[in-house]
């Protein structure tokens, strides 16, 4: 022997399928796991997400997906297929709520669900797939940017 040491050996499988009201607390526990989600987030109380959760669920353009790695649930997004006149009336993809278990960041799942956004957005013939990002969230911005997003716009909100 060499004493070289072995390559770690890649992380087990990852599994993703559409959420169900039994995911609300690990989902909600992952939005509150950051500075921003931390002030607005309530994990303590999955209740107040059910409303919500129902209407996504009864939605057929929503698509609120999990990932999950030895039955455990490590990742989230949201996917929104929004028809449109504009583009001469071509159907986008708009991916909102990414979020990565704390033990799983760094282990290439973030790309694993983008990428199945990307190609979930190509099956459902969007021309367009976008998203916005907190503009404090940099490492976010590397990241979108390194799979292939442009920041080619500015976005505005108005809390109502």
């Amino acid at each position: 022997m060499n004493g070289a040491t072995p390559p770690p050996s890649p992380p087990p499988p990852v599994t993703m399928r559409r959420a169900t009201a039994d995911d609300i607390p690990a989902i909600v526990s992952m939005l509150a796991d950051d500075p921003l989600g931390a002030r607005r987030e309530s994990p303590g109380e999955p209740a107040l997400y059910r409303p919500a959760f129902d209407r996504i669920d009864a939605d057929p353009n929503q698509h609120l997906m999990v990932a999950q790695r030895d039955g455990r649930t490590v990742g989230t997004l949201q996917l929104t297929i929004i028809p449109g006149l504009s583009r001469r009336g071509s159907t986008r993809a708009l991916v909102e709520a990414v979020r990565i278990h704390a033990d799983a960041r760094g282990s290439g799942l973030g790309g694993r669900l983008i990428e199945w956004a990307v190609d979930e957005a190509r099956r459902r013939h969007c021309t367009l797939i976008q998203l916005t990002s907190d503009a404090t969230r940099l490492d976010a911005h590397r990241f979108y940017e390194r799979l292939g997003f442009e920041a080619s716009h500015v976005g505005f909100k108005k809390q109502l």
